[in-house]
């Protein structure tokens, strides 16, 4: 069946209500024809168009990120809610409500227990159940790689505290930096980072805010992504050895003798004291802070695993709440400076670490120094000209063999009174300033807030491009006084939900404006090592200020995506999963995008263009099937015509000879009779039938509106003649309902007959026939002719013009559309060799960071409640008409030429105003690049380039 007008592949034919009627309307799907396939003849590209087609297919076109792990995460969404407003709040206030909170806790929790008359076990983080069952969830992180790596914890037996400590004491003489004794785990960074809060009095102390010994629980607080948060745990730790009767081997070799109480013996020598301790452990025998906070640490963090490998800095700031700069010894300007202002206030001001091999590619030790390990500074002092700093290895053994080191030529007595210092290998020791640069690569200096320090933070996520530019995300800030400033971004911090971190790592950099000036305040510098966040301290003066975001991506294909992680881990570690996928939901609630009424409002405008949009291409679309039709029909009626001039025609020459018959029948019978013959001519020739063809009825509409359709216009090309045949076929069916009861059916005959038989009603009456066979019927024929003719001059008034599609009729138009049938699915390929999967097409680039903006600042007791920095977030709208007013940016039109230009003059000066402290966007001042991006003349540039300047005093 031939067709005329066939829509696009995806697209379906409406009947509009000129050739059917609305309410019978129907939708017709066109069903794709499968053809046989042959290989594509590829058409060669140029490298332009090979390069341009690459990157289509290595950026993925939906970015996004998985921000829930748990299906429906309630407790999620209220996280969310809480972070939705930056509200500026004293740095000490969210310490104060989570050790609220964490004493709440415990008090609870040492009800309950001693209501039932046992001892707190937790059920989150059950060290026995995890050993005597073989599930190791507080020993292992949820497997991201393809092949599981083997596990290096080995731990043998669990006991409590109580069991394994003769006369246990959670602080003897208060913690102190000798107390550390890193265990098997790698934290000797968090070890590092708890000998130096132990030189500033009571930071350790407040990390444990409740706890009772008697019933074995144990509150602490730490602080995460800018907040502080609570974690409870029991008195159940690890042990190096077996219990006595789960150990054959043991027991066998310790029976080998008579003994009073062979199991008594073996735990006071095996699984008694700190010695007997897995992981980290004190100096003293009996004292207990040090491996219970490092078990509520690796809770926080989901388990051991999570929190082997780190900075000292990145502990610090996780123990105190400070801010952390990485520092490297060949980048230090003025040495002396960073003595005087920045060591010489250690634990004061600032907490300072240190550490060895940044690069990783080192091993082993020189002069007593470890590689890739870190140091606690715990002194400097600046004694008759001389500059030392007192180290502390958290091992509690390997100490620097140099200059100053334990036993060298430098120590005299009067040195060892005024440095109240002792020879031993206990990791305490001194090293000069100059070998202290020269042997360490980095230092972490964390600033301390005391309570005269305010805070305000912001979360957001945005998808990072595989170019590296200036995000047209930022952040901007408003300071109403003038005063020191620390700016901080930051990344979540992915250890505590380690596993489900995902392939990418983000590299944080920002540039700070004031607006309104055309270059950059300052801009951070990007760390090596610590990349969880970037930090400026400065002083600022009050006014308007915008932080642009530069973000690095690096993917790891050898990491699997968080997806692939929760599919391998969902059936054989659920209750990991859970409990992992909460503190990854819980994180990635703080960047939740909230849409605000503004967007809102854009986005339902944006909605609005789009149905409207939709609705003028579907009217246009039926108009101009429409008026195609009524061309072919004007075209059909025209032919109509002159098949009737022609029967006119031929009727007339019958006429004539009938005429001349009767004449001649009239002079043989005599001329008396001539005047009656005459006078029949005459009314026969009055009556005389025209065969001709009848053309398309048309249906009267008299009440829609018409416009004129010139059915001779010379711009419309005419089609061949199997087209005008094809068009009258579809033209034709689509009026059967408006057709006449006398007419034959469409779907009885050929396309051929089709038209014969409806244009041609009275050929059937006259098959056979002459009007010389028959010239009694003559005036019934003349009676139908007439007939005829009025009907013709009916549908050659209809014919002439095109009605409007209603309102109402295109409703049901867009309705049906939504409603069509999807179209069946395309053909299989030919057999063959699969065709290869384009590797960037099947796994595109796509980043998604969560950070986050925090400002600190000072303010006095006046001050306090009055609220000095105002921050928010500016985001793209995706809804949003850009300058010229074309539409949305995801590709809309607009409606006409006129709404253009209204709607550009309605949204410039919004868009102009959103878009102002972006103008400072671009590349930076040491970026070779920036030449070629200067515009103007050469005084122009010039002149750009001596702005960056700044102005001397």
């Amino acid at each position: 069946m031939s067709a005329i007008y066939p829509p696009p592949p995806s697209e379906a034919v409406y009947l509009d209500e000129q050739d059917r009627d609305p309410v019978g309307r129907t939708v017709m799907a066109e069903v794709p024809v499968t053809l046989p396939q042959h290989p594509k003849k590829t058409k060669p590209q140029t490298p332009q168009e090979a390069i341009d087609e690459f990157w289509n297919k290595f950026t993925t076109k939906a970015p996004g990120k998985a921000t829930t792990v748990i299906p429906q995460n309630e407790y999620a969404e209220k996280a969310a809610r809480r972070s939705v407003k930056a509200v500026g709040a004293n740095t000490q206030t969210s310490y104060e409500e989570a050790a609220a909170v964490c004493r709440a806790k415990v008090a609870k929790i040492v009800k309950e227990c001693r209501r039932v008359n046992q001892k707190y076990r937790d059920p989150h983080f059950d060290l026995e159940f995890d050993l005597k069952w073989g599930s190791r969830d507080t020993l292992e992180s949820l497997c991201n790689t393809k092949g599981k790596p083997d596990s290096q914890f080995m731990p043998k037996s669990i006991k409590r505290v109580v069991d394994i400590f003769d006369d246990p004491k959670f602080y003897i003489d208060s913690p102190t930096a000798n107390d550390v004794r890193q265990g098997r785990n790698g934290d000797c960074w968090l070890l590092a980072a708890l000998c130096t809060l132990s030189n500033k009095p009571t930071l350790i102390e407040k990390l444990c805010v409740a706890r009772d010994e008697q019933v074995g629980v144990y509150g602490f607080v730490f602080h995460r992504d800018g907040e502080w948060i609570s974690e409870i745990i029991d008195d159940k730790l690890f042990l190096t050895k077996p219990d006595f009767d789960d150990s054959f081997l043991e027991r066998m070799l310790w029976e080998d003798r008579e003994r009073i109480n062979s199991e008594e013996q073996y735990r006071k020598a095996y699984q008694s004291g700190s010695g007997a301790l897995y992981f980290a452990q004190c100096e003293h025998e009996n004292e207990t802070w040090l491996p219970l906070l490092e078990k509520a640490y690796a809770k926080a963090h989901g388990d051991y695993t999570s929190i082997e490998g780190g900075y000292t800095g990145e502990g610090i700031e996780d123990l105190t709440g400070g801010v952390t700069s990485e520092l490297y010894a060949t980048d230090i300007l003025d040495r002396e400076y960073f003595w005087k202002e920045e060591l010489m206030k250690v634990n004061d001001e600032f907490l300072f670490g240190c550490s060895t091999g940044m690069w990783g590619a080192s091993w082993g030790e020189r002069k007593g120094i470890v590689e890739n390990h870190a140091y606690s500074v715990m002194k400097a002092v600046d004694i008759d000209g001389q500059r030392l700093v007192l180290l502390k290895n958290p091992w509690g053994k390997g100490e620097w063999k140099g200059a100053w080191s334990d036993g060298s030529k430098e120590w005299t007595a009067e040195w060892l009174l005024k440095l109240n210092h002792r020879f031993g290998d206990d990791g305490n020791f001194w090293i000069s300033y100059d070998d202290l640069l020269r042997k360490y690569q980095a230092f972490d200096r964390t600033r301390l807030f005391g309570p005269e320090w305010r805070v305000t933070s912001l979360w957001t996520t945005l998808s990072v491009p595989w170019t590296l530019d200036y995000h047209d995300t930022y952040f901007t800030f408003s300071l109403a006084k003038t005063g020191p400033v620390v700016i901080l971004l930051s990344q979540l911090d992915d250890r505590y939900y380690r596993g489900l971190e995902g392939q990418y790592q983000f590299e944080l950099n920002f540039r700070l404006h004031k607006n309104g000036q055309e270059d950059y305040v300052v801009r951070s510098i990007s760390p090596y090592c610590q990349t969880r966040s970037v930090n400026v301290e400065l002083e600022l003066e009050e006014g308007e200020y915008t932080v642009l975001l530069k973000i690095n991506a690096t993917r790891n294909m050898e990491v699997l995506p968080i997806e692939e992680v929760v599919r391998n881990n969902a059936r054989d570690r659920r209750d990991k999963l859970v409990a992992v996928g909460m503190s990854y939901d819980l994180a990635h609630s703080k960047g939740k995008v909230i849409e605000t009424p503004e967007e809102k409002q854009a986005r339902k405008e944006a909605e609005k263009r789009k149905k409207e949009n939709e609705r003028k291409e579907l009217r246009k679309k039926i108009m101009e099937g429409r008026r195609e039709r009524h061309y072919l029909r004007v075209k059909e009626h025209n032919k109509h015509q002159e098949r009737r001039e022609k029967a006119k025609a031929k009727a007339r020459a019958k006429k004539a000879a009938r005429a001349e018959r009767v004449r001649a029948k009239a002079a043989e019978r005599g001329e008396g009779q001539s005047s009656e013959n005459e006078q029949a001519e005459q009314e026969t020739e009055k009556h005389a039938p025209v065969l001709s063809p009848r053309p398309t009825p048309e249906p009267d509409d008299s009440k829609k509106e018409s416009t004129s359709d010139s059915s001779a216009d010379p711009a419309i090309d005419t089609p061949s003649a199997e087209s005008d045949k094809s068009s009258a076929h579809l033209s034709l069916k689509s009026e059967e309902k408006s057709a006449d009861p006398g007419e034959l059916k469409p779907d009885d005959k050929s396309d051929s007959d089709k038209v014969k038989g409806i244009t041609q009603p009275a050929s059937e009456d006259l098959k056979g026939e002459t009007p010389e066979s028959d010239e009694d019927d003559a005036p019934r024929r003349d009676k139908e002719m007439e007939e005829y003719e009025e009907s013709s001059s009916s549908d050659e008034s209809d014919i002439s013009s095109v009605s409007e599609i209603s309102d109402r009729a295109l409703d049901i138009a867009l309705k049906s559309r939504a409603n069509a049938p999807l179209p069946p699915p395309p053909p299989p390929p030919p057999v063959g060799p699969p065709e290869e999967e384009d590797e960037f097409e099947k796994n595109p680039w796509n980043a998604v960071a969560t950070v986050g903006l925090r400002v600190y600042y000072k303010v006095s007791d006046e001050e306090k409640d009055e609220e000095i920095v105002k921050l928010r977030v500016i985001r793209p709208n995706p809804y949003a008409k850009d300058k010229k007013g074309k539409g949305d940016k995801a590709g809309e039109k607009e409606d006409s030429d006129e709404d253009e230009d209204a709607d550009e003059n309605a949204d410039e000066n919004e868009v102009d105003k959103q878009e102002e402290p972006k103008s400072s966007k671009g590349l930076d001042v040491d970026d070779s690049s920036k030449d070629a991006t200067l515009e103007g003349n050469h005084e122009q540039r010039k002149k750009s380039i001596m702005s960056l300047i700044p102005p001397t005093n």
